[in-house]
């Protein structure tokens, strides 16, 4: 018996762990662990004792002047550049140590040390009073260390800390949710955004394979990050890491234990149209040698203080160069993808817009509902368990797959599709290929798409032309079975 027959429910069951006890708690544990291990980690170096976390009011008069002397001294880096690594563990160890208003004051104090006025004064009167060019460049220089602000000094000394890469992009996270009521705050998170851009340009990344095989650190991550489809346990995992599956990560060098954004796939016959389908662990695994289609059915960014940071697209192109080395016989490469503003859509007066084709609201009325338009349909059927009737639910497959296709090629914020995820793969060169009915019967899909889901087809010929268009014209390229839809 070949391993492509055997039921994936019927393998070895993984250890028990805090994997089976809800995702939240997983996510929750998982991170406070790492605090916890990063704070140790940089009390030993600084050689200094637990900081307690501070009480719910933030810090106090003395302790923003203690803290104030602390950057002061990251700042003038006096003693050498031991010295400095000491003073930039101990003034990280103090931020992980407070809690969400010690911090905002954190930030709110460091955004305070900004560049000398004097100073780039000096410069700028230097540079328009230079006489040729050796004296201009030197004052163009001495503008650029001007308006270096201390601030981005303090920042840059973490960097040469155990995780101190990964420490500034969750300090990123905390300004992204503080910043936006405190201008105060912008210019250090403009900076900062600025520094990471820099630093995870896509050309320092390393594309790995996440296998069953992984360090059990990893295989954790994975479940805590998971943002589309909870993974429910270890043996869901297993199964989503099995032979006909492939799952890749980006990973900066600095966060070699952090996967940055993750991709799921299987791998399959033709299109998959049921995420329930997919994920099924008493179903046997594919028969690799019959495959010709990659699903991509999960794609979750890790680090919400990466946020405007682009990494997806290039970790499709990458990963599809990976699938095609190692499977000769794909011919199609798709997704099976949410969609997450839908129903939210149907809701709003913008599901007007969608109105309903007159054979299917001639249905409808013989089942004692009248709708002119898609936000009308989802109203009346407010209260409604349609999913248990049988002809009320296929007559509402006709009626809200069209206004689905509607929503994801008609819709619009200016030139952009209004729903998130049709703007990714779009814009990566993809086209809306088939619509699924019922293809996610969770709670969750019920909620944002009336389980409905899509695929995106990526045809490698058409990748470069469907971008550009796009781009240029915010062109919607969809498949001949769409474009019926939409001509309903």
């Amino acid at each position: 018996m070949t391993d492509s027959t055997v039921s994936r429910a019927g393998r070895e069951r993984a250890p028990a762990s805090a994997a089976d006890n809800g995702t939240a708690a997983r996510g929750d544990n998982f991170v406070t662990r790492n605090l916890k291990r990063l704070r140790r980690t940089w009390q030993r170096i600084a050689g200094v004792t637990a900081t307690a976390e501070t009480p719910r009011g933030g810090l106090s008069a003395r302790q923003l002047k203690e803290l104030e002397g602390q950057m002061h001294a990251c700042v003038a880096q006096a003693g050498g550049e031991v010295s400095a690594r000491l003073q930039a563990a101990s003034l990280g160890q103090t931020y992980l140590g407070l809690d969400p208003n010690g911090r905002r004051q954190f930030l709110e104090l460091m955004a305070g040390f900004g560049p000398d006025q004097r100073v780039l004064d000096a410069a700028a009167r230097g540079f328009l009073e230079a006489g040729d060019d050796a004296g201009r460049f030197e004052q163009e220089r001495a503008i650029r260390e001007a308006v270096r602000a201390p601030r981005v000094r303090i920042l840059t000394q973490f960097t040469g800390l155990p995780d101190g890469v990964k420490f500034l992009v969750d300090m990123h996270a905390d300004l992204l949710e503080v910043a936006r009521d405190r201008p105060q705050l912008d210019v250090l998170k403009r900076e900062l955004s600025s520094l990471l851009a820099l630093w995870f340009d896509v050309g320092f990344l390393e594309l790995q394979r996440i296998t069953w095989d992984s360090p059990a650190s990893l295989l954790e991550r994975l479940i805590a990050y998971e943002a589309v489809h909870e993974i429910r346990s270890w043996d869901d995992l297993r199964n989503r890491l099995d032979s006909d599956r492939r799952c890749y990560a980006f990973f900066h060098p600095r966060m070699p234990r952090e996967p940055l954004i993750f991709v799921e796939i299987a791998l399959t016959r033709g299109l998959a149209g049921s995420i329930q389908d997919l994920l099924d662990e008493t179903q046997p695994a594919a028969d690799l040698r019959k495959a010709d289609t990659a699903i991509f059915y999960s794609i979750s960014s890790t680090q919400k203080g990466l946020r405007g940071i682009s990494f997806g697209n290039f970790l499709i192109k990458r990963v599809v160069d990976e699938l095609k080395r190692d499977f000769p016989a794909l011919r199609h490469f798709a997704t099976l993808s949410p969609i997450p503003g839908f129903v939210r859509w149907l809701q709003s007066d913008a599901g007007k817009a969608a109105t309903l084709a007159t054979t299917t609201q001639a249905k409808l009325k013989k089942l004692g509902m009248e709708a002119g338009d898609a936000q009308a349909l989802w109203q009346a059927l407010e209260g409604r368990d349609w999913r248990a009737d049988a002809k009320l639910s296929t007559a509402l497959e006709e009626a809200l797959i069209a206004a689905c296709a509607y929503y994801l090629a008609e819709a619009r914020q200016g030139l952009r599709p209004v729903d998130p995820v049709a703007r990714f793969h779009l814009d990566n060169g993809a086209r809306i290929e088939k619509l699924n009915w019922l293809a996610d019967t969770s709670p969750k899909g019920f909620k944002q798409s009336a389980g409905i889901m899509v695929n995106y087809l990526y045809d490698l010929a058409e990748i470069e032309n469907n971008h550009e268009t796009y781009r240029l014209h915010g062109k919607v390229v969809v498949s001949s079975e769409v474009r019926r839809l939409l001509r309903r």
